[in-house]
């Protein structure tokens, strides 16, 4: 009825244009739902003249057909995107999708319009892969409608787990950028963990898999095998046996075990009023970040209390849900949530260093395990940055020797719009002449750049932007917050990164030994 209504308005409208002696064409051009009124406004003569100049440039017929020319009725249902068979397959999501309705996973996915905002060169971070490639099938907006065809059954039973579901993700890099950027907002990186989840329970995980995700798990075991464990990094044997039986790249370094995680549990000095999150990747990999990070808090006047469950440290999920691993996801939220939830409701601010893990609280928690104990931590989370930038106490930054420091910001940082905090905190640390670069996904997001496939790809992400400007800044120094940029550019320009909480201790000791004194832990 409303498609009958539709046509009804339009012929009449058209039939007031050309009284009128006017113009039916509109700003955005004709498309299907003007062409075909183009031989009744214009007349016969011009029609054919339009059909002949198509026909030279365009003999095949390839270039938008149907528009123009030779046009379909603007009403045939068969052309529209939601035609009269259109209707929902029997899908059961993983995670909570009820904010978008009765509509839920499909209504997510139907979000995308096909406004093509994804496919810019430039400009933001939005999508890197498409930008790497330019080949639509990775670009959002690709990977949206792969999705709806397979949640309404035009791509055959079991779309979700099939190979083709599983080539239209692989490139997605999970960045979180059309989230912000996108004009309808769609979440393709929280889709993909749908399409990963289906394709796990259809098919089990793979070595490689159970390598990535279940990596809180089993980083207390490897830890104390670290010298063990890292020497895969110094033997070219080893790095191909690693590629041959995981598929993880030779030709990247893995992130280095540290021979001292960060497992202390530091008494606060008084009734806690802050709670430092140390991320899996902080405690295994690079804890002097949660060190610095703990020692700015307390010269800030807070009293920090770093949360501890049973056993083994606390983590986010957020390598669970990499791999489409929902359920294992879903306990490592909820064993945390027990002792996050009731510093949250006592009105901690829950402060991370690592912003993919950071934003897992914040963004998946509420779908991921939804209630109030998620709901209240997603709203207590904040980045270190952040949370010092709009609560700096006593923190006084000394000057540091003058340098150049170039900062990159990770994509949840830029997706979350806490990219400009690390920068002006940076700022206030005087001899620092901070500039922000401005660029896409490093290239490397978590995982992606360490698999043997995608790695290519990852490399040709971070040439976009990020290497030629550390390229034309050599003698600069380069903050990154996040873990997998900070590998990334150790790997692709052979220069090291550092977090802003280096930065910020590094101006307390200088301010320790102006006055004589020890930073302490």
């Amino acid at each position: 009825e409303a498609a009958k209504t539709m046509r009804a308005i339009a012929e009449e409208a058209f039939a007031m244009v050309r009284a009128y002696k006017g113009s039916h064409s509109g700003e955005h051009g004709d498309g299907i739902v003007r062409s075909e009124f183009h031989e009744a406004m214009f007349g016969p003569r011009l029609a054919r003249a339009f059909e002949a100049v198509k026909d030279r440039f365009d003999p095949g017929g390839l270039f938008n057909p149907g528009k123009i020319v030779r046009a379909p009725r603007m009403d045939d249902r068969t052309l529209f995107r939601y035609p009269p068979v259109y209707a929902p397959v029997s899908f059961a999501p993983a995670l909570d999708w009820s904010e978008h309705g009765a509509g839920g996973l499909l209504a997510a996915a139907e979000m995308c319009n096909d406004n093509g905002a994804c496919r810019k060169a430039a400009g933001g971070v939005m999508c890197p892969s498409y930008r790497a490639t330019r080949d639509e099938a990775h670009v959002t907006r690709g990977r949206a409608n792969a999705m709806r065809l397979a949640l309404t059954g035009q791509l055959g039973p079991g779309a979700m787990a099939s190979d083709g579901m599983a080539e239209a993700m692989a490139l997605c890099l999970g960045c979180k950028a059309c989230r912000r950027e996108c004009p309808t907002g769609i979440d393709m990186a929280r889709m993909k963990i749908e399409a990963l989840h289906a394709r796990a329970q259809a098919r089990g995980h793979s070595a490689r898999d159970r390598a990535i995700g279940w990596l809180p798990r089993y980083a207390p075991w490897a830890s104390r095998a670290a010298a063990l464990a890292n020497l895969r990094n110094r033997s070219a044997l080893l790095r191909r046996a690693g590629e041959a039986w995981l598929g993880l790249s030779a030709a990247r370094d893995l992130p280095r075990w540290a021979p001292r995680p960060y497992l202390e549990t530091p008494a606060p000095d008084g009734t806690p009023d802050v709670a430092l999150f140390v991320d899996t990747f902080s405690t295994w990999f690079e804890p002097e970040v949660p060190r610095a990070a703990r020692r700015a808090l307390r010269a800030a006047g807070r009293r920090v209390i770093v949360p501890r469950g049973r056993g083994r440290p606390l983590c986010c999920g957020r390598t669970f849900l990499a791999v489409g691993a929902v359920e294992q996801a879903r306990a490592e939220a909820r064993r945390a949530l027990a002792v996050l939830a009731p510093m949250a409701r006592a009105g901690l601010p829950i402060v991370g260093v690592e912003p993919s893990c950071l934003h897992t609280l914040a963004d998946e928690w509420p779908v991921l395990a939804p209630g109030a104990d998620a709901d209240a931590v997603a709203k207590a989370a904040v980045p270190l940055e952040s949370f010092l930038l709009r609560n700096p106490g006593a923190f006084a930054p000394r000057a540091l020797p003058p340098r150049r420091v170039l900062l990159h910001a990770h994509c949840h940082q830029k997706a979350f719009g806490a990219a400009g905090d690390a920068a002006a905190l940076l700022a206030r640390i005087p001899g620092l002449a901070v500039e922000p670069i401005e660029s896409t996904c490093c290239g490397m997001a978590g995982a992606f750049g360490y698999q043997a496939e995608t790695e290519p790809v990852s490399r040709a992400i971070a040439a976009l932007d990020l290497a030629p400007a550390l390229a034309a800044a050599p003698d600069a120094e380069i903050a990154a917050s996040g873990f997998s940029c900070r590998h990334q550019i150790a790997d692709t320009a052979a220069r090291p990164a550092r977090h802003a909480a280096m930065y910020l201790a590094d101006s307390l000791a200088e301010s320790c030994r102006r006055r004589g004194k020890s930073t302490g832990p």
